[in-house]
């Protein structure tokens, strides 16, 4: 025991860590040999972690949050303290500002993204996943294998991830998407087409 004293919902938050770390871990499908590989913690620290027989601290939280991609306090799962609001924290990639709206780890993950008119230039990539994209404002630009698409607001479209892809704006101003990605290539339940467009 460390002899600090801690408020009940602080001492319920920091029994539940063990539970999340090995749900977190199962989830992925990462062994307690390759998270001890990743993070420099032994398996016995880490079972005695995931089973409660050892006190979280930060030294351990934070290397184990890194090898999960995942930040430190949906690991914690800080206690409410009876504001509903959520504070979301943006960040910036590759130009977007993405603002992550799934608070708890798992397969499938939901992001806003604010893609800026600058960027429109196609740089298909690749990888593991599938993808479904719904359009709130602005004109988005899909090029999705040989396929290229301009999507308008309320318009949606899903893909396999591994396809070449790339998405971004017309060149005309941003565009605000929200995104849902599988990790392991989980198919949304929403199937949606943009519409038909009407030749002039």
């Amino acid at each position: 025991m460390d002899g600090v004293e801690h408020s009940p919902a602080i001492s319920r938050a920091l029994s539940q860590v063990g539970p999340r770390l090995k749900r977190l871990r199962t989830e992925r499908a990462v062994t307690l040999a390759a998270l001890s590989e990743a993070t420099g913690i032994s398996k016995s620290t880490l079972s005695r972690l995931e089973s409660g027989q050892r006190r979280p601290s930060l030294e351990l939280l934070l290397p184990i949050a890194q090898a999960h991609q995942v930040p430190l306090d949906e690991l914690v799962g800080a206690p409410e303290v009876g504001d509903p609001r959520v504070r979301l924290t943006p960040r910036r990639m590759r130009g977007a500002t993405v603002l992550p709206l799934t608070r708890q780890p798992g397969p499938l993950q939901t992001f806003k993204m604010v893609l800026p008119a600058s960027r429109c230039t196609p740089e298909p990539c690749t990888h593991e996943g599938y993808e479904w994209l719904y359009v709130l404002a602005g004109r988005l630009r899909l090029v999705l294998a040989d396929h290229d698409l301009v999507l308008e607001p309320g318009e949606a479209a899903e893909f396999d991830t591994r396809l070449p892809h790339w998405f971004g704006t017309t060149g005309d101003g941003p565009v605000e998407v929200l995104s849902l990605f599988g990790s392991q290539g989980e198919r949304m339940h929403v199937r949606a087409k943009p519409r038909a467009r009407v030749q002039e």
